[in-house]
Order: C-alpha cells, then structure tokens, then sequence
C-alpha cells in the first residue's frame, strides 16, 4: 500500500512554531514514527530526530543541566523525540529545553499515555497541546481506495482492524500480523511499566471484554469471573485504556430518576485485535455479534472523524432502568446528537419517548451500513 498521509499532521500544522509542545499519544506500532519522519520532510535543514529507546540517546537526555541538553539535541528547530517516555523524568527534561530555548518546537510520542502523561502532566501545565494517532480512519483510506468501494465494503476492516501494517494485506497474512502484535507488543508497555505480577490476567479480562463489547460491563462481575479484587480490574481497565487498547462510555444522565448512571460500555479501538483475542475472523454478516461489531466499528470511525475537525464532544451511551437505550450520544457544548447502530434500518426505529421528551433539542440518527459513510467522512473539498 501506498503512504497514507495521516490526518493528524494536518491538525498539528497551525500549531507548529507557536510556543507549544506537542505531544502524540498512540498505541505501538499505530504510525507515530512514520507519520513524524514525514513531518521532517518538510523541515530537511531544521530538525533533529531521537529515538530514546536507543540507550545513548536516553542516557544523554536524562539531565537537567540545559547546556547538556543542548549538547544532546544539537542546533536544531525541530525537535522529534520518539518514544519519550523511555527519558527519566521525561516532563522536567521537556519543560528545561522548552524554557531555555523557546525557538525549537518540540514533538514528542509516546505509545503508553500512562507513563508518559504522569511525568509532563505537572511539569508542562500552559507548556503543551496533547493529541492522539488512532489506527487509520476511513477517511485517510480514501487517498488510496475509491469511495464506493470503501462505503459499500467495510467488512475487511471490522474483521481485521486498520493498523497500518495490517490494512489492505491478504487474510492469511493479516490473521499473523494480527496475532503477533496482539501477542507481543499490544501489552509491552504495561508489564514493562507497572511489573504486573499476573500478566496473563490482562489477556483473559481482555478476551472477557472482547466478548461484551456493545453491552453494559459491571467490574463486580468480572472481579468475581477472574477471582481477583475490584480494585484489580478498576486498574487494569485504567491501563488498558491509558495504553489504548479499549476504551470506555458512561451512561449520560442529568438526574432524571429512571436513567442509568453507574453503568459502562466498553469499545476497542482496533478491531482486529479484538477479533484476534477471540480468534473470530469470520465474515461479520454470518457472526452472532454482528450488531456489536457495527456498534463498535461506527464509534471508532465517530472518534477519528471528531478528532480530524478538531470538534471534541463528550461522549456517553443511554439507558434507563426500564431498558430504553441508544448506543451513541455526544455532548457538544449542552447540545446532544444521539445514534442508534443497526445493522439494518428497516425505518421502524424511532427515538426512545422518554429521551425526546427529557432532551427535547436533541437529534437523533439510525446507523446503518447503507447510510454511516456521511456520519465518519468529512466531505471532500
């Protein structure tokens, strides 16, 4: 496949130069290297680029002397360091160079959000603009398949995934990569981070949650299914998040009495590690959790979508106690925008009563296969 130009550059673009430093968030093997290594194209005589998982890139980083640093980063204007959370005291070094020397634009990733933002979180408070790679969009595949193609065929990726090495490769090749990166590399930051002492728990509440996705999750449930403690999977859900592998949504509610407030759903953001988990690659229209898959499939796409035209709502599901939901809903500014996922609209579906009548102002979408495109794609111009 040819390169696919990622969004996110173009998102960064005004802010380059401007007294800020970015930080890219993603999870291993997403793109961030490549997508940053463009970014130097188009600064050949001014930028500098690290990877500080090389041992003497990291040792020589890890100061706080500012002459030092400067000696480590060389005269430059443009400063990459790739996969910064590997440098001790990584906010501190970021904060000395950026005080120091406010002509270098810094860019720094990072593949585990939760190592990484606990050590800029206090010390680039004002200093910093934090984004996130997600695998490919709909939206970016466009520059290499033809729409039609793409909006009346999105099985392939709801099998397997849209990684960048994973896209648009054969199924056999595709169901090996896909495992060797679910096995090897997808948890790699948090046993090396947190020192788990049961890493094999992260893989089975995973493949628990592979089997849930679309539904309410209860982390009672699962602490009594894996025998270990709420507490446990309060955490490993925090981490499995933090390292973007799944994420959550929380049931919306303004206090009227019947909604459900302490419930969650839980999505990934890459299919195909989902599928790999339950080793379930089957064709989604012949599955049993071909409604799950659509749901979780549109919702990512939703995501990417938001993150390209810079709009960032918060994002929730609904239901009340006497079982009316709708999968979808995001908040922008107090104006609600709700979606319900079918894997057919057969035109019957309408908005619950007891929504319209709490949220009258908001409006309220079916989801289907023949109508998401204009719901994940931004128009092209």
């Amino acid at each position: 496949m040819q390169l696919i130009n990622r969004h996110l550059l173009e998102t960064i673009n005004p802010w380059l130069f401007r007294n800020k430093i970015i930080i890219i968030y993603g999870a291993r093997q997403v793109g961030k290297t490549t997508m940053v290594r463009e970014l130097l194209k188009r600064f050949p005589e001014k930028s500098q680029y690290l990877n500080c998982e090389t041992f003497s890139v990291k040792q020589s980083l890890e100061s706080t002397d500012p002459k030092t640093l400067k000696s480590a980063i060389g005269n430059t204007e443009l400063l990459i360091l790739d996969e910064a959370q590997r440098v001790h005291d990584i906010g501190l070094v970021l904060k000395i160079i950026h005080d120091t020397y406010p002509e270098i634009q810094i860019i720094a990733t990072g593949s585990s959000s939760f190592d990484l933002s606990n050590k800029v979180n206090e010390p680039l408070t004002g200093r910093a603009l934090e984004y996130i790679l997600y695998p490919f969009s709909l939206d970016e595949l466009r520059q290499v398949y033809p729409d039609h193609e793409l909006m009346k065929n999105p099985g392939p990726f709801m099998r397997f995934g849209l990684y960048p090495e994973i896209a648009g490769k054969p199924e056999s090749e595709a169901r090996i990569l896909l495992d060797n990166l679910t096995g090897k590399y997808l948890y790699k930051d948090i046993f090396e981070f947190e020192q788990l002492k049961k890493p094999q728990l992260i893989v089975r509440l995973l493949q628990m949650l592979a089997l849930q996705i679309g539904s309410e999750v209860s982390s009672n449930e699962l602490a009594v299914a894996l025998q270990v403690s709420r507490a446990t999977i309060i955490r490993y859900l925090g981490l499995l998040e933090k390292s973007f592998v799944i994420f959550r949504l929380q049931a919306f509610s303004r206090n009227i009495r019947n909604e459900l407030t302490k419930k969650f759903k839980v999505y990934f953001h890459d299919l195909g590690i989902r599928n790999s988990l339950i080793s379930n690659f089957n064709f989604p229209e012949l599955r049993q959790d071909y409604g799950a898959l659509w749901e979780n499939f549109f919702i990512t796409e939703r995501f990417k979508l938001m993150q390209q035209t810079t709009i960032n709502p918060n994002r929730y599901f609904w239901r009340t106690h006497n079982k009316a939901e709708i999968d979808y809903i995001e908040d922008t500014g107090g104006i609600l925008s709700a979606f319900e996922c079918k894997t057919k609209d057969t035109g019957k579906m309408k908005v619950p009563p007891d929504f319209h009548t709490a949220y009258p102002e908001s409006t309220f979408q079916v989801i289907s296969p023949e109508n998401y495109w204009e719901f994940v794609t931004k128009n092209k111009e």
